[in-house]
């Protein structure tokens, strides 16, 4: 699907020039504009004869009812399956058929309906291109003459069931205060219960139909985000204590959408007037092993920005929060209507709830005020709202201005309710023999699919909170099972291994859900229980000699007669053997064919290649149970201690570090480390006595009579204890490493590192930029250096370091022994790098020379424009740029007469109409056709501030 989808948005965009010249037209559209707002629904085939492959659409279109702007009586869709549908617009009321928006006769919404059968399955990509938005949008350059495109995405897949696009509630379509905070949420919710995201994108248009029956998209040339417009550049945040907050006073104006809630912020439009915007609300189906996007959908909507005396109210609502099915949720909303400066009075406000779970949870409305307008929100829940996602209510609160000039404002909040699952009841836990069975109630929640069992040693006295569904690690619990969710009980047996006696074992419980919700339940309270009876434990893990065909011994503490007079015979110990710190299960081999006695308690394990290897070891008590079956109970693992060692000519020091995993504890107690300067066979004397943790240590050699090219040999001695109240006989126990030498070498020499420069003349050349999926590379080269004065210019391989940006600190990229390397796949060129060598035994180079790629600049005007008004090629702007800062621009006749200037706190994309300075424009205010010079000065928007000036002719032809 991910191929598809970077294939879909990968268009080939075409210049504004023919894009305008074809008129952005389907066959037959009228040319003229009227189009504000839309968004695409779709579904599975829900009748009786139900087709997975049919899908129901929902095209719903907010089009301008003033004037003479043009109708939509139909609409065409496209499958992205090479075919399309036209449907004619359902019935309405007005003189055009369209309904019109309650509150807002300016606006009507045309709602068209499609059914299509798709081939098989797959992702399919469906859009709608649309005759022309309305103009006057001020966010994009000549909106009346942009075609309107939105797009979804459906997956056909049996496995997804009645899949059911996502529903945004609340309409696209919506007024903000000037020097206000707008807030916007589309009340977006899944029937099928799978997660959302949102996104902020470009607003598109789309070339006509291709030969594949499917519009070409593509952004809209100059569109920005509107907080970036060059009349809202001065615009500053007001105080706002929604998400996120806003601080009144020098902080520029945002515009942001957060991606869990939907929630739009506009913190704070300065410019009166039209603004369009889009966003993807993707869909994503969880599953066992994560979730993927299944589809998505693209709402373009339209803002007005108006001059208002009026001030928007204010809302409170409840926290977020988690409930238990079955309990009631309910929730106090309360809004405050804003006093306008001079105004008499608040006045009512009503508010207004959308979220996919009403029905069956209802907002009802208690007083309008003034002064406070209140209302409850009450949704009774029950197991089948069990969800791993939070549901979302957005509540609205809408004033009513008390003077008919001024229009009315909102504010808009989101509640975020999770629905937990009951914790099982009545776990139980029952010692026999080796094994523990476990009993509960059967779980009240039938449409609950598993139970999961976990595990841990030790008793916890753990209190989930209210959210706290399943068991965190940090708790030590280990899943060991599942059931179905309708049985109560369950057998552990450590997957036929048996539980060690002697210990204490901690169980919780709690209820998985099935897809889409994948919610689960609080754990169970514990139970808690310890299984009686002496056992054996391991001791030592000692390497007695490092060599190819070295030797480790092996020592346990026996078990008691108590126990061994209970065992049937055959019973005795089985020791098996894996290379690896923390090898598999099936990993380990027996160390001898016959089984040891139960009396026996040490084994000498010879032939081992203990110079590469360490070594982890298995102890298994085995009997014949009741029935004659043999039992082998697991007794623990441990490993050996596996030193290693890393030599640093430039400082003259040697740092040793030691690895181990054993059932006691090591780090009571320093560990030993021995040097020798003789070689691995000594002698050896102590160094050093470090502190060592749960899994291993580190100590640093730095005894001034080290001697750089000196070959130093170590191992590394830990001193261990079982936990109390455990015998005597269980602590001091003392484990060797191998032996591990490394010569005091020169440091790698410091390697020089040079970059590429980017190809920025084939990014200029593109139709636009950047261009949807525009991917990037940087090649890096490097040279061996000659420093630290004395280095060794052998290098094993080298380390490269990147960080985005010219600040912050470097993370590793990648590793190569060649002497180039080349970064992929990036969404911006710019970024710094650095390289690290990387000699013999580990030692490693300081960080080379830090080597930048800054962003490209580019600006590039055309040499002819057509300013004639037939709406194509009207204005001179350049054809492409790089992100810009400022354009300062003036156009001179031949004469050296200026004709026209663009300051540089107008456009930045300077949209020359053919304009003429007094006295140098006819009679139609236009200059004349001819031969004209510029000057542009631009600031670019890179790191560096980059200003370049540009000079050069344009013809002008009417």
């Amino acid at each position: 699907m991910t191929a598809l989808f970077t294939l879909w948005h990968n268009w080939r965009s075409a210049p504004l020039g023919i894009l305008l010249a074809l008129g952005l037209l389907l066959p037959g559209a009228a040319r003229a504009s009227h189009i504000r707002a839309g968004q695409i629904e779709a579904k599975v085939d829900t009748t009786a004869a139900h087709n997975p492959n049919r899908i129901f659409f929902k095209l719903t279109i907010y089009q301008n009812l003033i004037g003479t702007s043009a109708d939509q009586p139909q609409a065409t869709l496209y499958f992205g399956d090479g075919t399309s549908q036209t449907s004619d617009r359902i019935s309405g009321i007005g003189p055009k058929q369209v309904i019109p928006i309650p509150g807002n006769p300016a606006t009507g919404i045309d709602i068209f309906y499609f059914d299509h059968t798709y081939p098989g399955a797959k992702t399919y990509p469906v859009s709608f291109n649309g005759e022309l938005r309305n103009a006057g949008i001020l966010n994009f350059p000549l909106s009346g003459s942009q075609s309107f495109y939105i797009d979804a995405a459906v997956t056909i897949d049996p496995a997804l069931g009645v899949n059911h696009s996502p529903v945004l509630r609340t309409p696209p379509i919506d007024q903000a205060g000037q020097n206000q905070v707008y807030v916007h949420n589309p009340g977006a919710y899944d029937a099928d219960g799978d997660s959302l995201s949102f996104r902020l994108v470009p607003c598109q248009q789309a070339a006509p139909v291709g030969t594949d029956n499917t519009p070409v998209p593509g952004n809209i040339p100059g569109y920005v985000y509107p907080n970036q417009t060059p009349g809202n550049a001065a615009a500053k945040q007001a105080a706002y204590s929604g998400v996120p907050a806003g601080t009144a006073g020098a902080t520029p104006a945002i515009f942001t959408q957060d991606p869990r809630t939907g929630q739009i912020t506009w913190n704070t439009p300065l410019q009166t007037g039209l603004y369009n915007i889009a966003f993807y609300v993707d869909e994503w189906r969880r599953g066992e092993f994560g979730k993927k996007r299944i589809g998505f959908v693209r709402r373009d909507m339209q803002i007005t920005v108006v001059a208002t005396t009026n001030l928007r109210p204010v809302l409170k609502i409840p926290r977020d929060t988690c409930v238990v099915a079955g309990t009631t949720v309910t929730g106090a909303v309360t809004a405050t209507d804003g006093t306008a400066p001079g105004a008499a009075a608040q006045t009512p406000v009503t508010l207004t709830a959308y979220s996919g779970v009403i029905p069956p949870a209802r907002f009802i409305q208690t007083t309008k005020g003034p002064p406070t307008a209140s209302g409850t929100f009450t949704w009774a829940t029950d197991c089948s709202n069990v969800a791993k996602e939070p549901y979302s209510v957005v509540f609205k609160a809408q004033d009513t201005p008390a003077s008919p000039a001024d229009v009315p404002l909102v504010d808009e909040q989101v509640w975020r309710i999770t629905v937990v699952g009951p914790p099982p009841q009545n776990l139980v836990a029952t010692p026999t023999a080796n094994q523990v069975s476990l009993t509960w109630d059967r779980y009240t929640c039938t449409n609950a699919s598993f139970i999961r069992i976990y595990r841990r040693e030790g008793c916890l006295a753990y209190t989930p909170g209210p959210c706290d569904t399943g068991l965190p690690a940090s708790t030590g619990y280990v899943l060991i099972g599942s059931v179905a969710a309708n049985l109560s009980a369950f057998k552990d047996d450590n997957n036929g291994a048996g539980l060690a006696r002697g210990k204490t074992y901690s169980y919780r419980i709690y209820a998985d859900f099935p897809l889409p919700g994948l919610g689960a339940s609080l754990p169970s309270a514990e139970a808690c229980v310890t299984l009686v009876g002496p056992v054996a434990r391991l001791k030592n893990v000692d390497v007695d000699r490092t060599d190819v065909a070295g030797q480790i011994t092996v020592r346990w503490s026996p078990a008691k007669l108590a126990i061994t007079q209970l065992l049937a015979t055959p019973s005795g110990y089985r020791l098996s053997r894996a290379v690896g710190l923390n090898p598999a299960a099936t990993a380990f081999a027996l160390v001898r064919a016959d089984r040891f006695a139960l009396t026996d308690s040490v084994f000498v394990d010879a032939g081992l290649n203990t110079t590469a290897n360490q070594y982890t070891y298995r102890l298994d008590l085995v009997y014949a149970n009741a029935a004659g079956t043999e039992v082998a109970e697991s007794q623990g693992t441990a490993s050996s201690v596996r030193a290693a060692a890393i030599a640093n000519g430039l400082t003259k020091t040697v740092a040793v570090s030691w690895t181990y995993q054993t059932p006691w504890d090591n780090s009571l107690q320093p560990a030993l480390v021995f040097r020798s300067a003789t070689g691995p066979a000594g002698p050896f004397a102590q160094v050093g006595a470090p502190a060592t943790a749960a899994t291993g240590g580190t100590f640093t050699d730095s005894d001034p009579a080290l001697v750089k090219g000196q070959s130093y040999c170590y191992y590394v001695q830990t001193n261990g204890r079982y936990p109390a109240p455990l015998p005597p006989y269980l602590s001091g126990l003392l484990n060797k490493s191998q032996i591990t030498c490394a010569t005091l070498v020169d440091q790698p020499c410091v390697p020089v590192l040079t970059l590429a420069p980017a190809n920025c003349d084939s990014l200029a050349a593109l139709p636009f930029f950047p261009a949807n999926n525009q991917r990037y590379s940087n090649s890096l080269r490097w040279t061996v250096g000659s420093l630290p004065a004395g280095c060794n210019a052998a290098a094993s391989y080298y380390r490269i370091f990147y960080r985005p940006g010219t600040d912050g600190a470097f993370t590793l990229l990648d590793s190569t022994t060649t002497l180039a390397y080349v970064h992929r796949n990036l969404l911006a060129p710019n970024g710094c790098y650095a390289v690290q060598a990387v000699g013999a035994g580990g030692v490693r180079s300081a960080l080379s020379n830090v080597a930048c790629q800054t962003e490209c600049v580019f600006f590039l005007l055309p040499n002819i424009f057509t300013p004639n008004g037939d709406g194509v090629n009207d204005l001179f702007q350049p054809k492409t740029a790089s992100p810009l800062r400022s354009v300062h621009f003036q156009a001179f006749n031949r004469w050296g007469v200026k004709v026209f200037e663009n300051t540089t706190t107008a456009s930045i994309f300077i949209r020359w109409d053919g304009g003429g300075a007094p006295g140098e424009a006819g009679t139609s205010g236009k200059v004349s056709e001819g031969l004209y010079y510029y000057l542009a000065e631009v600031q670019f928007a890179d790191a560096a501030s980059t200003t370049r000036t540009y000079k050069g002719w344009v013809q002008v032809i009417r």
